[in-house]
């Protein structure tokens, strides 16, 4: 029986997490140019995280980049991360909508 309830709890488990995947919305990675410390990836987070829509950020500051989920219906374009970027007084390097139809990309 605790087989059983263990099957169930893992099958719960799944369930939950490939739900909460798909209400993820597009992500897109944006490349930050002098992006070198945690106090910088905090600026750069706080100004992408008043975009409406943005549901999370992965900063990775060796890359210099953060990859911004945008809550489901909702998208980011370039300019709007631009502003936000230089509003952190960074200069944006690179966007790149990541979950385009056709794109793959290892992170």
């Amino acid at each position: 029986m605790t087989s059983k309830i263990h099957a169930l709890l893992l099958a719960l488990v799944a369930a939950v997490i490939s739900t909460a995947a798909m209400a993820a919305g597009p992500r897109y990675q944006v490349e930050v140019d002098g992006l070198a410390c945690p106090f910088c990836a905090y600026g750069i987070e706080k100004q992408l995280g008043n975009i409406q829509g943005v549901k999370n950020l992965e900063t990775d500051i060796e890359a210099g980049r953060v990859i911004v989920t945008m809550e489901e219906g909702h998208t980011l374009d370039e300019s709007r991360a631009e502003l936000a970027v230089d509003r952190a007084g960074f200069t944006l390097g690179g966007f790149e909508p990541l979950d385009a139809p056709g794109t793959t990309h290892d992170q």
